[in-house]
């Protein structure tokens, strides 16, 4: 009778595990793909996507500025100054202090040029900038050929991606699917219809969420990334379930140890 009951016990105990174990690691596949949507939309809707907005240079934002001229000995006092380094962002962390070279644009928005001296640039656009670099520096050369981007664009993309860090780009027109890209896609634990997007405007913190599932997300102003721009992607049920499996594991040596000892002390009675 003592045998039976605890034969049972025992076979209860292995369907239990079991049982956990298979749902544990099933997941849905409907949430995986990109914009389900895409079949269904019409031509207008997508027609309301949003426009790229350049984004203004703000204090801290480092300056890449080279003056070409006709003669190009003249511009290099300039330009040997824009190669002083300044600490900048960088895409590894081995690369963390990494530094960028360029302008930096001070606490008051202004930017100091060689012989020119300061220049108010924040507000302004890259563009915007260039043309007014390039009026103060007509003053002391000859057509001069300016050009001016960011050195410091950096995106942030943490959580459930293959390669999460901070990312330092080469032009100012991202989006949120090229960074994603940058960080290796999402991993199959990552939840695409709730990625979180926290922006800095103006020293106030912005949050918004996209749904990678649905192509609304191309109508969004969050679509298009700004400079310092943080990316989160949350895990799924599955990613906690896999975080569980250890425990799982270790359950069921803990239930095949209880088997022997049940089995050896049903043999000895």
């Amino acid at each position: 009778m003592n045998k039976n009951i605890f034969t049972r016990i025992r076979l209860q105990l292995c369907v239990f595990l079991c049982a956990v174990a298979i749902f544990s690691s099933c997941v849905s596949s409907k949430n995986i793909p990109y914009f389900q949507d895409i079949q269904t939309v019409n031509q207008a809707k997508l027609e309301k996507a949003t426009a790229f907005t350049e984004p203004v240079i703000q204090s801290d934002d480092i300056l890449s500025i080279n003056i070409f001229t006709l003669n190009p000995q003249t511009g290099l006092v300039i330009n040997q100054a824009a190669a002083t380094p300044l600490l900048g962002g960088s895409s590894s962390t081995a690369l963390a202090q990494q530094q960028t070279t360029g302008f930096l644009v001070d606490k008051n928005g202004e930017i100091e040029l060689a012989l020119v001296g300061k220049i108010k640039v924040a507000g302004l656009t890259t563009y915007q900038a260039r043309e007014l670099v390039r009026e103060r520096v007509s003053i002391f050369y000859k057509e001069p050929n300016v050009q001016l981007r960011f050195a410091n664009f950096k995106v942030s993309v943490l959580g459930e991606v293959n390669q999460p860090s901070a990312y330092t780009l080469p032009n100012e027109k991202v989006s949120i699917l090229d960074a994603l890209s940058l960080a290796g896609d999402l991993t199959i634990y990552g939840k695409r219809e709730n990625v979180l997007i926290v922006r800095d405007n103006n020293g106030k913190k912005e949050f918004a969420r996209l749904n990678l599932n649905s192509s609304e997300i191309f109508s969004s102003p969050f679509y298009y990334l700004k400079q310092n721009d943080v990316v989160y992607v949350e895990p799924n049920k599955r990613k906690v379930s896999a975080s569980n499996s250890a425990q799982i594991q270790t359950i069921g040596v803990i239930a095949s140890v209880l088997s022997v000892i049940v089995i050896a002390i049903t043999n000895f009675k």
